[in-house]
């Protein structure tokens, strides 16, 4: 208790606490739920060995992980550079002082042109940007510029179209290009009920904040993909209230 007596917390140093915290925070809610959580359980398990090895004095596994911890930040830009460019990106697009309002209309289109394709055993990638731009991403395919509408995604899909191939890129309420080629995400090839649809979901989703309508024509079924995560067999109800709750955050 006489130790208490000599602390003294002043204005900034609980500023800075608070700041340090919502750092932590925030880092949290980025690498939640992605492979960055394996990595870092594995080091934290170094740390705990390294520790370990200190105190019962096995110094040559000690020097060894000493000399591995020594460029520690370094490490962990390497190992978690794609986390940090996308959460980078999500913060610097992020307006955290005004929540949008998706229209009914534009989720509407997309829900209908998703439901008939997928009745039809169509096949369909769509994206919907959020707040990280896709502008590099809609560069690379055949620019649209129009109107979002249930008649114009499903034409643009159809087998005989030659944009049926790529993704959509939907922006602010309009199909910004089409026949865009998307990056395929990792370690899926063993899965066979992923295809390459899902694979370019699950890959333009690791690396932004997109959301991903894949439309399976093997299956018919509807599936969204999000932060590198697929969320499968989906009717209009549950996909519109999946839609909405993501976008409007």
């Amino acid at each position: 208790m006489d130790t208490l007596e000599y602390i003294s917390i002043t204005w900034r140093d609980a500023l800075d606490i608070a700041f340090v915290t919502l750092l932590f925070y925030q880092v949290m809610i980025v690498i939640k739920g992605t492979r960055a959580v394996s990595a870092i359980y594995g080091l934290l398990l170094l740390i705990a060995v390294f520790a370990f090895s200190e105190y019962f004095g096995f110094y040559t596994l000690h020097w060894i992980l000493q000399q591995f911890l020594s460029s520690f930040f370094l490490l962990v830009v390497i190992l978690f550079q794609d986390d940090i460019r996308r959460g980078l990106s999500n913060m610097g697009a992020r307006s955290f002082f005004k929540k949008r309002k998706i229209e009914d209309q534009f989720l509407d289109e997309v829900i209908s042109a998703a439901v008939n394709m997928s009745k039809r055993k169509v096949g369909a990638l769509m994206v919907l940007e959020n707040h990280v731009p896709l502008g590099d991403v809609a560069q690379r395919g055949v620019v649209v510029d129009a109107a979002v509408s249930k008649e114009l995604l499903v034409t643009i899909f159809q087998m005989k179209s030659p944009l049926h191939d790529g993704a959509v890129i939907l922006r602010r309420g309009r199909v910004a290009a089409a026949g865009c080629i998307l990056p395929l995400a990792v370690g899926e090839q063993d899965r066979p009920e992923y295809g390459t649809r899902h694979r370019a979901a699950l890959g333009i989703t690791e690396e932004t904040d997109a959301i991903a309508v894949v439309v399976s024509e093997e299956r018919a079924e509807i599936t969204v993909a999000v932060n590198g995560r697929l969320t499968s067999n989906l009717d209009r109800i549950r996909l519109k209230r999946v839609l909405r709750n993501l976008l409007e955050r």
